[in-house]
């Protein structure tokens, strides 16, 4: 090979070396922990490494929407003009009837004050907690939006 030939060569490998279809890695390697675990067992699957990869591309887009799909229970929803301080009365009110459901208040344009509450991953666990806060809140209603990933030391 010439002088001249070798760098055309390598600029002919460079694209296809940089461009890779996908990326495979592991969930093992996404989810490794810090500190040793010494009562933990040691498991091990031999598997296709797409279905690793895709795996790893849901934990990663879950951790990127900072939390998962799930249901949570809407109390409030309004747009009038004194809706900011309604929502607040709402959800100061739900908070003393329900102290062990999380209420969250958001915003959502063009001027929308919600108040939802609980993080429910299916409609059977929103629907038992639906069904006591309609006693208070008729209007109440089990919606679908992102929540917060379960704790993994509550049981």
């Amino acid at each position: 090979m010439s002088k001249r030939s070798f760098p055309l060569f390598v600029l002919f490998l460079l694209p296809f070396t940089l461009c890779r279809a996908q990326d495979y890695f592991t969930v093992s390697g996404l989810l490794q922990r810090n500190g040793e675990d010494y009562h933990a067992g040691k498991l091990t699957i031999k598997e296709d490494p797409a279905i690793d990869t895709l795996i790893g591309k849901y934990i990663l887009y879950n951790m990127k929407n900072k939390g998962m799909d799930g249901f949570r229970i809407q109390v409030y929803n309004s747009s009038n003009k004194n809706a900011r301080e309604e929502s607040g009365k709402v959800r100061a009110e739900f908070i003393s009837k329900f102290p062990a459901i999380i209420s969250y208040a958001s915003f959502e344009r063009p001027g929308y004050y919600k108040i939802r509450a609980g993080d429910y991953r299916n409609r059977v666990e929103g629907t038992r907690d639906l069904l006591m806060v309609r006693r208070v809140f008729q209007d109440a209603i089990l919606v679908h939006d992102i929540i917060n990933f379960p704790d993994p030391n509550k049981k």
